[in-house]
């Protein structure tokens, strides 16, 4: 049993990051989705700034802790040398279309789930059925010969990963740890003192507190995964934090308890529906909230789709590839971002005009 110890505690760590991102989370208006919407529909940037500062705190704690050697982001998922581009345009831009339609991304469907709303419920059922059927079941037949069709394997070019610091070191003779350095201050302090410069965001103290603590869950589950991934007897997977695969793997441990396994993600994702229970309980905003009608349940069903599917072939949402990803530095990650914002301004814009024509001409007379 003892053997066993550092899977527990890795699990237990799991559930309290997402009981803690789950109650900050359900107490301020933090979402990417919202973001986006803001600054499409408003041009308000505040909700945007607050998640492009979660994105540097994530980044520069992330590699600190790697290269203090506390980490090992070199073996997550989104530093392999299969650089996937085609799942990530596609996924990305699935996962965003849809994340328009279920009414946010995926953190934020779960946190309202857990705070009462039966809208998110139902989008969080079905992105978790749909993200199972991609990554095992008949939609897996379907995107295995996708990916092996259009991956680009980076070792034939002598890039040992996808990471932006070794394809900038094989491109320019500089080594990777100059490049790691520089983008860390880029993306890091740079974004950082963007986004606080509005002084809109640094007087919501909500927000700014809900920015700043997502931004630091990103390095705690890097580093707890890390640790976990050492135990000689039944190492984990390095991962960061998301939301799509791991809710689809955790409905999976419900439902077959007997020989099934339960993962760091599902854990999160367990800690997040009760931490923003328990947020909305004890602020008196627990309350059931229904579809307004049949259309709306119809876009919350294909939101929830599309984002499962999307979710899975992008290698993540807006937390998996928008906060974990990118804190690896990770070229996927950015084409997956880039794709998932260019997904949800075109449902924006096709909700706005009526259909997705009228959406396209929108765009391009503002192009």
């Amino acid at each position: 049993m003892d053997e066993l110890q550092p899977k527990y505690v890795v699990l237990t760590l799991g559930f309290v990051l997402g009981l803690v991102f789950g109650a900050g989370v359900q107490r301020s208006k933090y979402c990417t989705m919202g973001a986006i919407s803001d600054l499409v529909l408003m041009g308000d940037t505040r909700r945007l700034r607050a998640a492009l500062l979660s994105v540097a705190v994530a980044t520069i704690g992330s590699q600190l802790l790697d290269a203090l050697g506390l980490a090992d982001l070199s073996r997550s998922i989104y530093r392999t040398p299969a650089l996937g581009w085609a799942g990530a345009i596609v996924g990305g831009g699935a996962f965003g279309f849809g994340m328009v339609l279920a009414g946010g991304c995926g953190s934020r469907i779960l946190v309202r789930a857990g705070a009462g709303n039966l809208k998110s419920l139902v989008a969080v059922l079905v992105l978790a059925v749909t993200a199972l059927t991609t990554l095992r079941g008949v939609l897996a037949t379907i995107r295995r010969p996708f990916e092996q069709a259009t991956q680009i394997d980076l070792r034939a070019i002598g890039v040992a990963s996808q990471g932006l610091p070794d394809l900038l070191a094989r491109a320019s003779g500089l080594g990777s740890g100059v490049w790691r350095a520089a983008l860390t201050l880029a993306l890091g302090l740079g974004t950082a003192a963007w986004a606080l410069s509005s002084p809109a965001l640094r007087h919501d103290r909500a927000l700014l507190a809900a920015a700043v603590l997502v931004g630091l869950i990103i390095p705690a589950a890097w580093a707890a995964t890390s640790w976990g991934a050492a135990d000689p007897f039944e190492p984990m997977q390095v991962a960061g934090l998301s939301f799509v695969a791991p809710t689809g793997e955790g409905l999976q441990y419900l439902m077959f308890f007997t020989g099934a396994s339960l993962g760091f993600g599902a854990a999160t994702v367990g800690g997040v529906l009760v931490g923003s229970f328990l947020a909305a309980a004890f602020s008196g905003q627990l309350r059931l909230e229904g579809f307004r009608d049949t259309p709306d349940l119809v876009r919350h069903i294909f939101g929830g789709m599309m984002m499962g599917a999307g979710g899975v072939l992008a290698l993540g949402c807006t937390v998996g590839q928008g906060l974990s990803g990118l804190s690896t530095l990770a070229l996927g990650s950015f084409i997956a971002v880039a794709a998932i914002v260019v997904g949800a301004v075109l449902a924006l814009r096709w909700l706005e005009a009526g259909s997705l024509a009228g959406a396209l001409r929108v765009l391009l007379g503002r192009a």
